[in-house]
């Protein structure tokens, strides 16, 4: 289930990087057109690129909100609590051995 999540997520990276450049390739063509400035051009590039990572971000994010919720579903601990369980453990054995 990770791998394919994790899958997803660079297909979405990859597919940014992919139209970011075409969207430079299309600015470029504008620009010997002239129907846009090279200010113009590169301001738009920017603003895509800001809002792609802002899309990816979210993605990323929604993502991780998906998988949490499935691991809650599916009853399984979260690394906090096997960590928490392993310290209480060490904790029981540490008083154990002193008792002992």
């Amino acid at each position: 289930m990770f791998d394919y999540i994790r899958r997803i997520t660079l297909a979405g990276a990859g597919l940014a990087i992919m139209t970011t450049e075409k969207v430079q390739e299309i600015m470029n063509e504008l620009v010997k057109k002239g129907e846009m400035t090279e200010k113009e051009a590169r301001e738009a590039v920017s603003e895509f690129v800001e809002k792609s990572k802002q899309a990816k971000k979210d993605l990323e994010d929604k993502m991780e909100q998906m998988a949490t919720g499935l691991l809650n579903r599916m009853n399984v601990p979260t690394r906090k609590e096997i960590e928490e369980i392993k310290e209480r453990l060490t904790r029981l054995e540490e008083s154990g051995k002193a008792k002992g």
